[in-house]
Order: C-alpha cells, then structure tokens, then sequence
C-alpha cells in the first residue's frame, strides 16, 4: 500500500512537471530490392512522446558509416491514427503493440521506467516486454573475416617468372545443333601458363548475323570437379573458391580430340598451334596431335516440289507463291512478244457434237502468236436461236491427256485443216484456214508436222482445180462430169424429202450480181445455213469441193441440183 501511494505521488509529481516524455523502444522492417546480400533491413528507433501538448517524434540512432540517412526522422508533431483524424494518446501507446505513422509500421517493444510508472499510475495494464530486433545484415558484418591460407609448397611467382607470356592454344567447336535453331560455332580456347587460367574466344565471320564480342568467357580460373554442396547451388551467383572446388582445369586436361565441358557447354578440341604441340611433347610426351577434321558435308540440295494445282487461275501464276512470299507475275517472253505482235492464226472450226442444233454451227479460232493464246468467236446467224459472239476470251488452252502440274499447250503446229481440237471438253474440228495462215506455215514449215503440211497442200490443191462449167455448157467430154453426175444422184436420194431448189437458187442469185454462176466461199456457207443444208456430211462436202473454183469461189448451179428431185 505503501508502495502504490509512492508511486502515485510520484506520478503526480511528474504531471505537474512541463518536461514530462514518454519514451517507447520500437522498430521498424524496410525493403531492400537491388541488394544480393539482404533483402530487408531492421531499423530500430525511440518513440517519444511530450505529455505537455499530446505530440509525438521518432528519432533513430544514429550509425557510423551506415550510409542510410539517419536521426530525427519525424520532427514532434501530433500524428493522425486514422481516416477521421484522431490523433494519438498516451492511452493508445503500450509495449508489443504495432502503431503506423505515415504508412510505416512500428512494432513497440518496451519503454524506460519513467514510462512504465506513469502508465501503471494511470490503470493502464502494461504488456510484457519484447526483444528488440536485430538487423540480420548487421550481425552478419560482425562475424570475423575469412582468413585465406596459401600452401607453402607451392611457389607462384617462380610460375609467373617462367611462364609469363606462354599461352597454349586449342582450335574447339561446340555442337549445339540437337536443339532448336542450334548451330556448330568455333571457338578458340586460351590457357595461360602463367597462372593456370583459361580464357575462350569467340570466332567471328563475315556476315555472321551475330554481335562483335570478342570473349565467351573471360579470363579466370575454371573448376573442374565441385564438392557436392555445390553442385546444388545457383552456379551465377556462386563465388567459387578452393572450398567449393576439388580440382581445377589444368593443362594435362586439353587433349586434341577430346571434348571439354566448361560451365556447362562441351567443347570438342579439334587442333592447336605449334607451340602447344611441342608444349606437350616436350612436358607430357605426346607426339600424335594431329588436326581434326571437323567439317561436316553439305546435305544434297533438296529439290524444290510444287504441290499440287488447286485449279484456280494458270499453273504458273500459282506456282509463284511457292517461290516467294510476295508472289510476282511469270516473266514473258518479250522478245516473242515484239517479233509476233499483231500476228493472228484465224481458223473456221465446226463444233462436233451428236446434238443436231450443234452441228451447223460454226467457230472462227484467232491462235495469237505474242503470247500463245486461244479465242473463239461465234459467228451470229439469223433465225438460229443461238446467240452468237464471243465464245471464249483471250486464254492458253490446255491438251487433253497432260499432267495437271505440268501442262502442255496447244501451239501453231496443232492447228491444220481436219485436226480435232478440244477446248475444255468440246471437240472442234479444223474446216479451213485463212491467207495469211497458209503463208505462215509455208515459211515455218519445221514448226508443222507432215500430216499438217499435207492437209494444207491437199486444201491448196483443191481450191487451184478448174471449176467445172456452168450446168448448160458441161459436156460429156469433161472427165468430172461422170463422177459430179453420180455424186448429185447419190445426194437426191439420200436428201430425197429435202426439196428447196428454188428458193436456194433465188438466194444464190442475190448475191450473184453478174449471173456468173458463182459467188463466194463465205456467202455461199452463210447461204447453206440459213437453209439447214448439212454442209458437215461427207457427200455435201465432196460436193462442194467439185463445185470450187481456184478464185475461192463456188458454183452453186451443180450444188442446187443436188438438193431438187
């Protein structure tokens, strides 16, 4: 009882005094991220607080050579505990408590006597006290250095005086090529005598695609055998000493023709320099260092294959994409292109075909030579219900029975009278031919085959025989008659329900202005169809070529015999 009243008055002895300071041990814990060695440090500081206006100051002890900005860190203040901007008291301090002043954390751990008793004297039950914290790095720096031993009977600088600049030298590759985008790259090993380390130099070449740095590895001691504690640890970050290390890399371990493994890539030492060979001829004894040979054979070329043609456009506008990733047109041929500008093949064709309505019709082929292509023009006919015109534009037309990747077109050699010519899957057949066709087959005659030139002679050969007569002065003498009469009597009877002669003949007399008895090749096949006369039948076509006249004309008085009965 005693006791408690003399704490009281000296508890009210102190609280009329104005220096009245409360003081709390506290720390506090802070981040350390660009440091290999700690990862946080523990900062310990003393809370005070003044009893006169309820303001507080946290002050760190000062530390000799810390680097870290120290004392007075907050000056005395009143300081906020929350959002609503109350303020700390007295009441609210105690040991093993955390208190947050401007976003830091203190944990307190313990207060002076002074403070002990004026807590007490006011009913504030106190919390045991704690340890202070210990800043880890801090203890570390205490502990005593590491004493390094040198052997005695080890003599360094006589190795330094006796193979000061004497460095041996081995040729190695390293075969990365089992991994992903991996390469065979040469290296050139270093190994200094002069203090048994090892340096490896990167091989540059011309255009290589890769960064001038002349070192792999720099110069530096390479261990050869770790204890097992080591082989466990993070090799970037271990500072390897004679602890960690059983037996170093030395001389007797480079060995032409056999590889080396150094941190972890093995290298195959293919060569070295003459110095090296008579080094360890005349140190170890090894005579046989022969060269290596290393290069690996080029694989044959891989021939490049197309796939297979979709069917869109031509083949060779599709293989371009294959040969570049932003495909370009085919080149053409332009010295074919001038020579052969404006030169067209023009051929009349007839549809061969077993629909009746198909065939009378007719096809007027243009084979251009600047670029091989094919058109097909329908003459229009009146009253044919076929809508002539355009058959087919400007294309290269393929053969029948050519493989699909490697095509084989139709050329002028192809073209002759009687060839069969299938354009997608309709066959024409080759009627005749115009002038300047014939005049270009005569001065390319190699480009035709002998049944072509043949076809043509045989055409030629027609159109130069006489013409027959006009059908009242034909006598029994001329040697056609016989067979021109014959011919008429076989069509009569064959065509017997076809009888038309009058008005054929008034439509031949239309364009005969003269009464000649002929007219011409284009106006008399016009003429044929407009009446359905099957031009296409091998008896009408005999007979048109007994009724032609050298001047490409024919007479139409013995072809209107044929078709009266």
């Amino acid at each position: 009882m005693v006791g408690l009243l003399r704490n009281s008055d000296v508890a009210s002895t102190l609280i009329n005094s104005n220096f009245q300071v409360l003081k709390f041990d506290a720390y506090f814990q802070e981040d350390v991220p660009m440091s290999t060695e700690e990862h946080y440090r523990i900062r310990q500081v003393s809370i005070y607080y003044y009893l006169e206006d309820d303001s507080m100051s946290v002050v760190e002890p000062v530390v000799e050579n810390s680097g870290i900005p120290q004392g007075k860190l907050i000056k005395r203040q009143r300081l906020t505990k929350n959002d609503r901007g109350d303020h700390y008291h007295w009441k609210d301090l105690n040991r093993g408590i955390n208190i947050t002043i401007y976003g830091k954390t203190f944990h307190v751990v313990d207060c002076d006597r002074f403070t002990q008793a004026f807590l007490e004297s006011q009913g504030i039950e106190l919390n045991p006290p704690e340890k202070m914290a210990l800043d880890p790095y801090t203890e570390l720096r205490k502990q005593p250095l590491r004493k390094y031993v040198t052997p005695s009977d080890f003599d360094q600088l006589k190795q330094f005086r006796t193979f000061d600049k004497q460095v041996l030298r081995f040729y190695a590759i390293w075969d990365d090529t089992d991994s992903m985008f991996g390469e065979c790259r040469t290296y050139i090993i270093h190994y200094y005598l002069m203090d048994d380390t090892v340096e490896i130099r990167e091989v540059h070449e011309r255009n290589d695609g890769r960064d001038p740095f002349p070192l792999l590895m720099n110069r530096q001691h390479m261990p050869k055998v770790l204890v097992e504690n080591a082989k466990n640890f993070p090799q970037c970050v271990l500072e390897i000493s004679d602890q960690e290390v059983l037996e170093w890399y030395t001389a007797k371990d480079f060995i032409v023709g056999k590889p080396l493994t150094i941190l972890g890539r093995t290298f195959f030492i293919y060569d070295c320099d003459p110095f090296t060979r008579q080094y360890y001829r005349e140190k170890f004894g090894i005579t046989d260092l022969p060269r290596i040979d290393v290069s690996k054979k080029e694989p044959p070329p891989v021939k490049q294959e197309l796939p297979p043609y979709n069917g869109y456009g031509q083949v060779e506008d599709s293989a371009q994409n294959c040969f570049a990733l932003i495909p370009k047109a085919p080149k053409k041929d332009v010295v074919k292109m001038l020579v052969n500008d404006n030169k067209v093949l023009r051929y009349l064709a007839a549809l061969e075909s077993p629909i009746q309505e198909d065939k009378d019709r007719r096809f007027v082929f243009s084979y251009f030579l600047a670029t091989d292509m094919i058109s097909i023009f329908e003459p229009p006919v009146r009253n044919s219900g076929i809508i002539g015109g355009k058959y087919l534009g400007r294309t290269r037309v393929v053969k029948p029975n050519s493989f699909v990747d490697n095509p084989v077109y139709y050329g002028p050699g192809d073209f002759f009278i009687g060839a069969v010519i299938d354009v997608f899957g309709h066959r024409f057949v080759i009627l005749d031919v115009d002038e300047y066709v014939l005049k270009y087959m005569e001065s390319n005659a190699a480009e035709y085959s002998p049944e072509a030139l043949s076809s043509i002679q045989n055409h030629v050969r027609k159109q130069e025989a006489p013409a027959p007569e006009l059908e009242n002065k034909q006598t029994e003498e001329d040697p056609g008659t016989k067979e021109l009469e014959a011919l008429i009597d076989t069509i009569q009877k064959q065509l017997k329900d076809y009888s038309c002669k009058d008005n054929i003949r008034e439509a031949f007399q239309v364009y005969d202005k003269e009464a000649s008895g002929y007219v011409d090749r284009e106006k008399f096949f016009k003429i044929c169809e407009s009446f359905n006369i099957p031009i296409d039948d091998s008896l009408v076509e005999e007979l048109i070529r007994i009724c032609s006249h050298e001047e490409g004309k024919i007479n139409y008085y013995n072809f209107v015999r044929a078709f009266s009965n």
